[in-house]
């Protein structure tokens, strides 16, 4: 079973470097696809990421959260043109690179959210997807 970076992602990058067999893309472009990706074929879920990241975004596919509790002010991100998702996000990754994401939304205390589908979109399957035919992937390490 992969891991799966969710909607929590701000694109800190942290994760990448801890992967040991570099199956930890950036979605490029970032306004279709604004977090990082997990090749499900290379991943060999050893975890390594999911302490790395400050967000705590990464979770193993069959434990992504349909109830995630907010405590307050975690952002989430999507595609832009997600309804709902008006929010620009400005900050910087582990590298000191400036991290701008034009739809998010802030999430409020005790807001409860299904990390597994939030707005539609499907965490899972978008990380597939994100490695298929006719997506990005590995190309996107060109872009």
């Amino acid at each position: 079973m992969t891991h799966v970076i969710t909607s929590l992602c701000l694109r800190d990058s942290s994760c990448v470097e801890v992967c040991p067999v570099e199956c930890i893309i950036p979605g490029k472009p970032e306004s279709k696809w604004p977090l990082f990706y997990i090749d499900p074929d290379t991943c060999i879920d050893c975890g390594a990421c999911v302490p790395e990241c400050p967000y705590e975004a990464i979770f193993a596919e069959d434990e992504i959260p349909t109830d995630y509790t907010a405590m307050g002010g975690e952002y989430l991100a999507m595609p832009e043109g997600t309804p709902g998702y008006t929010e620009v996000y400005e900050g910087e990754n582990d590298q000191d690179e400036p991290v701008i994401l034009k739809a998010t939304r802030i999430l409020d205390e005790g807001e409860v959210v299904d990390l597994t589908g939030d707005a539609g979109w499907n965490a899972a399957q978008a990380n597939a997807d994100y490695f298929g035919d006719d997506a990005p992937g590995y190309d996107a390490l060109d872009m």
